[in-house]
């Protein structure tokens, strides 16, 4: 099993491979919205993250083109930031984060599936309870384990282009896929390493 994973530019990554080489790309890109960041809030147990400017700006056209050339399918989550690059699909998917607050009550992804939409339903509370969470947008791995559960084959080959947190990686490790990834942040890169790391030591202690 393949588990390989880039601090580099995705662009460049993808640019290495040929066509239709993953089977299914599962890709969390900037929404541009500016929330990259966020304040330490005791109150909601929110953890303090460096606001680094990534999230200004939504990827080019260009980026959703590789993409697609480079992956026979695609999830790609904040799906209704990027309408005018990804075009009609019937196959959303939400994360329903069950409970209400002062941010998004779901998560909405964009898919090529033909498919009927559909909901995974975990709260926030559980999603982060005893989580180090080293992203302000990190999702939990059961959401990518749903992902693969759901739509992807024994077999088929997995591209993140955005890992940040590196929940995919180890969602993709648990179920035996073979995966690459890239991050551009060194310090979201080093933090997603040592916590996928720290996984596989779990994995054999047990």
């Amino acid at each position: 099993m393949i588990s390989e994973v880039y601090n580099c530019d995705n662009m460049e990554l993808m640019a290495k491979y040929p066509d239709n080489h993953w089977e299914l790309a599962i890709c969390d890109p900037p929404y541009g919205i500016g929330i990259d960041g966020q304040k330490e809030d005791k109150a909601t147990n929110r953890k303090a993250h460096d606001f680094k400017g990534w999230d200004n700006a939504i990827p080019s056209k260009e980026y959703f083109n590789e993409l697609f050339r480079v992956s026979i399918n695609q999830i790609i989550w904040g799906g209704n930031y990027f309408f005018d690059y990804l075009g009609n699909t019937r196959c959303v998917l939400t994360w329903d984060k069950i409970q209400e607050f002062s941010g998004s009550d779901f998560e909405l992804a964009w898919t090529s599936f033909d498919k009927c939409a559909k909901t995974f339903r975990m709260s926030r509370a559980q999603a982060y309870c005893n989580q180090n969470k080293i992203h302000p947008t990190q999702k939990p791995v059961r959401l990518y384990q749903w992902l693969l559960a759901n739509y992807a084959k024994e077999g088929d080959k997995i591209l993140d282009t955005h890992l940040g947190s590196g929940s995919s990686r180890i969602a993709a490790q648990e179920m035996k896929f073979d995966f690459v990834g890239c991050e551009l942040d060194k310090d979201y890169f080093e933090a997603a390493e040592f916590r996928y790391q720290e996984h596989i030591k779990q994995l054999i202690l047990f």
